[in-house]
């Protein structure tokens, strides 16, 4: 059976690098990050641009796992259930197993990795307010904070099993 593998948390936590780590893992494999759905310019989030990006990310997973792909992993800031819940119902009538893991980071650490990183600035109290969110999600929690992402991917592979 097909599997759609979500990867979410907040940003800092290592999402991108584990998705493409566990994209090169698995034979028949695609791979989505969410942020490159939102290249637009202006970059503007508004009720119309969040619905075209869900809808649009949902028609890519649909047509994903309606391809000869077995592993459909997608990458992004899933903060919220209703979030989840969206993209997840846009792919009804499809069959398949779903696998969410949320990465999260000790709190010192993850703002540690953001000061650290000057090529890519992110607002730090965002990312720790969705770093708190993502406690709450009905997902599969992989604590990054002193794991390499070939150790959170090694944690991942075992689930899949």
């Amino acid at each position: 059976m097909k599997k759609l593998i979500i990867i979410n948390g907040t940003t800092g936590v290592g999402k991108t690098s584990v998705g493409r780590l566990l994209f090169k893992s698995l034979s028949k494999s695609t791979f989505l990050d969410g942020d490159d759905v939102w290249q637009i310019h202006p970059f503007v989030v508004n009720e119309e641009t969040k619905e075209m990006v869900h809808k649009n990310i949902a028609y890519i997973l649909r047509t994903y796992l309606q391809s000869s792909y077995e592993n459909i992993i997608f990458v992004w800031v899933l903060h919220q259930q209703e979030i989840i819940d969206l993209i997840v119902n846009g792919l009804s009538g499809i069959k398949y197993k779903l696998y969410i893991f949320t990465l999260i980071v000790d709190e010192k650490i993850l703002l540690d990795r953001i000061k650290s990183d000057k090529n890519n600035p992110r607002d730090q109290q965002i990312a720790l307010d969705r770093l708190r969110s993502s406690l709450k999600l009905n997902t599969t929690k992989i604590d990054s904070s002193h794991l390499s992402p070939n150790e959170v991917v090694d944690k991942i592979l075992l689930a899949l099993k």
